[in-house]
């Protein structure tokens, strides 16, 4: 029996607060292994200008919310990020959740729950970021912003700023199944 040690990070809390130590220690970690490819969710912006000048140099990719996504019609991606996010090189994606999408609708709507959205749920059980990181990875993936065939690191948080990290075998949506979490790097203990 072959055994691997390797080194989680638990934050005591859940939030905002944990963002500059994640993106430091995911820096360290993708530097001793090799990755280039990372994907940040980024509300607002801010977590992915934070990350975008971290890794520099690497392929980074800012998932934002989708148009609409609190107000009809509405962006919460700042300009100012959007603006810094693009001077660094990084990519932006804004699209469908892929683990909501028009599901959402029919939960609020019928009040009850459908496959992708029950999925989220049992993502969550690892914490808020945990669903975020695969979701955004599913994201990127379907639109061709990083590569299926090698591990990237996925970046979110609960609610603001980032307070989770994955490693994560990316798949696109259609084979679903095919995504691994290969490692935990961070998360929250409480959340």
């Amino acid at each position: 029996m072959s055994t691997i040690e390797r080194k989680t990070i638990y934050f005591q809390e859940a939030g905002a607060q944990n963002t500059d130590a994640l993106l430091k220690l995911v820096k360290e970690y993708i530097e001793k292994e090799s990755i280039r490819d990372i994907v940040v969710a980024s509300t607002t912006g801010e977590t992915g200008a934070k990350a975008c000048k971290i890794f520099n140099g690497c392929n980074v990719v800012v998932v934002t919310h989708c148009h609409g996504f609190r107000q009809p019609g509405e962006t919460e991606l700042l300009e100012e990020y959007k603006k810094e996010i693009l001077a660094n090189r990084a990519k932006i994606f804004t699209g469908i959740h892929a683990l909501s999408s028009v599901e959402r609708a029919i939960r609020k709507d019928f009040s009850t729950i459908q496959p992708l959205e029950l999925i989220a749920n049992v993502l969550r059980l690892m914490g808020e970021g945990t669903k975020v990181c695969v979701e955004i990875t599913l994201m990127a993936a379907d639109a061709g912003l990083i590569p299926v065939d090698k591990d990237i690191v996925a970046i979110a948080g609960t609610g603001r700023g980032a307070d989770t990290a994955l490693r994560i075998h990316p798949a696109n949506a259609a084979r679903f199944f095919e995504l691994k979490i290969r490692e935990v790097i961070a998360k929250p203990l409480k959340f």
